[in-house]
């Protein structure tokens, strides 16, 4: 049976898209799944969406890799020495809905040879591109769009982390052609009650289902 579930991309690092599968993965009800985990110094991304879906029925199965170094996966399996094998990168079989979190952006290389994109092909799950709503976000945003697509991937809308911009926003949307998911605020505090709240009242959930 094919996996059914989402892949949330970012057109960045740091860009929410961990805080975003956190609250998609809750609202759901789904497993989450980061495949590679770089950096772990800290709370890892898997860690904080154990703890942002605290008492939600979400499952988080564990990463196929765990590399010491934060930077993009294939130069941090470099660095531990280690290959990443296209084996451990495919879909953990699971009961339910799937949300796969990737690794930086769009381009991001797991390998000199494969990169978070051609991995998606892949997977063949939808993607939601996160985005940031402060400057440069609409060349940022369109260049992923444009990477998805010219792969043939499906795009499911761009979900905006970030204060209001909607000229940025409807710029994305309108040139990109693609659905508007909604817009999480920054929150604080940032626990699961907040998440769940600001995602029920954000995030269009009649696109994604």
């Amino acid at each position: 049976m094919a996996a059914q579930g989402f892949i949330v991309t970012g057109t960045d690092t740091d860009v929410g898209k961990t805080v975003f599968a956190a609250g998609l993965a809750a609202a759901l009800r789904a497993t989450y799944w980061k495949p590679v985990q770089a950096g772990l110094a800290g709370e890892t991304d898997a860690q904080l969406v154990a703890r942002l879906c605290a008492g939600a029925d979400v499952t988080i199965h564990p990463e196929a890799y765990r590399l010491a170094t934060p930077c993009s996966p294939h130069e941090a399996a470099r660095i531990d020495g280690c290959r990443i094998a296209d084996a451990d990168l495919a879909l953990p079989c699971v009961s339910g809905q799937l949300v796969v979190e990737g690794a930086g952006g769009v381009l991001v290389p797991f390998r000199a040879d494969l990169l978070a994109a051609d991995l998606f092909v892949r997977w063949g799950l939808p993607v939601i591109l996160v985005a940031r709503t402060t400057l440069g976000t609409i060349s940022h945003s369109l260049l992923s769009l444009e990477a998805l697509r010219s792969r043939g991937i499906a795009v499911v809308g761009v979900a905006f982390i970030g204060n209001p911009e909607p000229v940025a926003e409807a710029a994305i949307t309108e040139i990109g052609q693609c659905p508007h998911l909604g817009r999480l605020p920054f929150l604080e505090p940032l626990d699961a009650g907040t998440l769940a709240a600001a995602f029920a009242k954000a995030i269009d959930m009649d696109l994604l289902t």
